[in-house]
């Protein structure tokens, strides 16, 4: 395979090796066949180094061991003598159990009685397992991705022709899966059966039962059984209280789990803990109940309950959920100023909030404040802070706080350079940004190939080719092992083709070549685009015909691109058919800009009834049209003097479910007043201005 640029007008792509290549194909078709050659040769056995391969390979064993070991009980466990078989296994000593391979072994189970077996075993082997919290916490993952595994009779006899019995910490991990499942009721039944398990009922079954209740949403059940449980003799403990009191917040009965607070206080005479608060604080949260959120803070000070980070949390979430963001923003700030210590989690999630808010002048003001009493945000938490300060504010204000941050050694992360790099430079700041980027070097966060591509995408972005090109050959000639992948070439190619170069984009593909990568319906699309913009359209489309000989597919914006070219050409015609091809020939469905184009196209040249038969089937394949494709029916409406119906068409535009933009807007009021329809113009520039609309103003030009 091959570049074929014959006599410099042909850019198209070759797998023929009989068409004749340039000297530039004949390159690229060279730096294949010795990268081939060196690829067949590295291949071969090698004497010398045999022993540090030797010893490579004995390296690669032993950190392949465990997930043999993992292959290897998985195959166990799905024979009906897996118990005598994992004993053996073990007994020979070629299972080492550890959390870590247990973990392993039971998230890598597609059935899911699989890793129940597995479990049941590990537990028997050693009780330590069995009350391991990662690992019962993985198991319950399991069963609810899963499951259900219901407790069958086959599921017991399994266990007991085992040797043993579902113990009390298998019945709750599965309680628990069922709760998230939504069967409580059936955990229930399986409560009252127990005996039959050789179990007695016990506090912890009946709390995991109600906890199943409360998450499955069934409240009515999970009093039932708090209300059974003395009589089966098992005693309600914190964790019973916490549980129904976490269940009532979350359905908003706050006065009930004030009741229950009371209840555990002075019935059962346990205390509230850090659980029991945050669930009130979230619940009077949500119930919209911001004062009483702050006493319950002020409860737990005098109580010496030290607010958790999920605490503080639920509170700053909370009252952003639920009130205005500047109200919320000035009641927690108030609440701050009177804390002796900033809480770190609290700004942070106060920060965050703002950022989501898109509140920069308050999150920024908020952090400077902040900084002066102690307080230093995590990198992640910055980062957000300064994003939102680069999207919502003029620029000489964000390089004024960002020179105020970098004073209190907050440092920037790469996505924030990157955003600030691009900003400046459509603000025409070209040298600033060099500095930025220079810093961005100079702190080790441009350093793989994905950071280089992007930054190589910033400058394509901002029409920097020169810049791009430099980076580029920085990255391959830095002395460093990162390498270009297909990515980074496909950025250069399409910046190069969208300024028309097709030169300097032809060469990068031979690079292409040479590095033995393919190139894919990105790179095509870019060619052909390029090819589009230089007028080159029959080049165009000979790339687009090699690309099958390539076993690329085309996809809908390589179509896009040529339906588009084609209209623009005003040969409709070619685009319709081009269209059907599409759609018809190689299955590719065409989406709204393929449509758009072919409108646009269609209403140029007048051709008004075949443009609606088009939305027809646009409308039928469940695209919706926007403001592109109504504003292409009204212009060429107007242009025939059919002011009637371009007016009852804007009009259905809000009834389709597309409110009119102002781009809409103003083409159309123009036309209107071009037209001499100058009250028609003012009602439509008055009801749309009104709506927050920024419309241009009405220019009335006289003679």
């Amino acid at each position: 395979m091959a570049v074929s640029f014959s006599c410099g007008r042909r850019f198209a792509i070759s797998a023929k090796p009989s068409r004749n290549l340039s000297a530039l194909a004949s390159q690229a078709s060279l730096a294949i066949t010795n990268q081939s050659e060196q690829s067949r040769i590295s291949s071969r056995p090698s004497k010398r180094g045999s022993s540090k391969s030797s010893s490579g390979s004995q390296s690669g064993s032993r950190l392949a061991k465990n997930s043999i070991d993992i292959l290897h009980i998985s195959e166990i466990l799905s024979r009906k003598d897996w118990y005598l078989l994992l004993n053996h296994e073990f007994r020979a000593k070629r299972v080492n159990l550890n959390p870590r391979l247990i973990v392993s072994v039971l998230q890598n189970q597609e059935d899911p009685l699989l890793p129940v077996r597995f479990y049941t075993w590990v537990s028997n082997i050693n009780i330590n397992f069995s009350k391991n919290q990662s690992i019962r916490s993985v198991l319950a993952n399991v069963l609810y991705r899963k499951g259900p595994v219901l407790l069958s009779a086959g599921l017991v006899q399994d266990i007991q022709d085992s040797g043993h019995r579902v113990n009390e910490d298998l019945l709750c991990v599965l309680i628990g899966s069922w709760g998230r499942l939504g069967l409580a009721k059936y955990s229930a039944e399986i409560l009252e059966q127990v005996s039959f398990l050789g179990l007695n009922p016990t506090t912890r079954l009946y709390n995991a039962v109600i906890d199943a209740s409360v998450k499955s949403n069934s409240l009515d059940l999970a009093y039932l059984k708090f209300q059974q449980m003395r009589a089966d003799g098992c005693v309600p403990d914190r964790f019973t209280y916490n549980i129904l009191i976490h269940g009532v917040c979350k359905a908003g009965l706050m006065e009930e789990a004030i009741r229950l607070v009371k209840q555990m206080e002075e019935g059962s005479r346990y205390s509230p803990n850090v659980f029991t608060y945050t669930s009130l604080v979230d619940g009077f949260c949500n119930a919209g109940r911001v004062k009483d959120a702050f006493q319950m803070i002020e409860t737990m000070k005098g109580r010496n309950v030290i607010p958790n980070e999920a605490t503080l949390r639920a509170l700053v979430g909370g009252f952003f959920r639920h009130s205005p963001p500047l109200d919320a923003f000035e009641m927690l700030y108030g609440w701050l100023e009177k804390e002796p210590v900033l809480p770190k989690v609290a700004c942070d999630a106060i920060l965050n909030c703002l950022c989501d808010n898109s509140l920069p002048t308050v999150a920024g003001e908020f952090l400077r404040e902040s900084l002066t009493r102690g307080y230093l945000p995590d990198n992640q938490t910055f980062n957000s802070v300064v994003i939102c300060l680069i999207k919502g504010l003029e620029i000489e204000v964000i390089c004024q706080k960002l020179e105020f941050f970098n004073g209190w050694g907050l440092k920037m992360g790469f996505d924030a350079y990157l955003l600030l790099v691009g900003t400046l430079y459509q603000k025409g700041r070209v040298e600033e940004g060099n500095l930025y980027v220079d810093q961005m070097f100079q702190e080790g966060l441009v350093s793989n190939t994905f950071s280089y591509n992007m930054l190589i995408h910033c400058f394509c972005k901002n029409k920097m080719m020169d810049r791009a090109s430099k980076t580029f050959q920085d990255m391959i000639d830095g002395g460093t092992n990162i390498q270009p992948n297909l990515v980074t070439f496909n950025t250069l190619i399409d910046g190069h083709c969208k300024l028309g170069d097709i030169t300097r984009a032809r060469k990068l593909l031979e690079m292409l070549l040479e590095k033995g990568l393919k190139p894919d319906a990105f790179t095509f699309t870019s060619i052909i685009d390029g090819l589009c913009r230089a007028h080159r359209i029959e080049d165009a489309f000979g790339c687009f015909t090699e690309m099958e000989e390539w076993g690329v597919s085309p996809s809908a914006t390589t179509y896009n691109v040529l339906i588009r070219a084609l209209c623009a050409r005003g040969e409709v015609r070619r685009s319709v058919e081009l269209l059907k091809k599409m759609e018809e020939g190689v299955g590719v469905r065409g989406d709204v800009f393929s449509y758009n184009a072919l409108i646009q196209g269609l209403c140029r040249v007048n051709e008004i009834e075949e443009g609606k038969r088009v939305l027809k089937t646009m409308s039928r394949l469940g695209l919706r049209p926007d403001n592109y494709t109504y504003s292409a029916f009204i212009k060429a409406l107007c242009r025939l003097g059919r002011f009637d119906e371009a007016k009852a068409l804007f009009g259905s535009m809000e009834v389709n479910g597309c409110v009119p933009d102002a781009h809409t807007c103003n083409s159309f009021i123009d036309m209107l007043v071009q037209s001499s329809r100058l009250e028609e113009a003012k009602q439509i520039f008055v009801n749309f201005s009104k709506r927050g609309i920024p419309l241009e103003p009405i220019k009335i030009t006289t003679t």
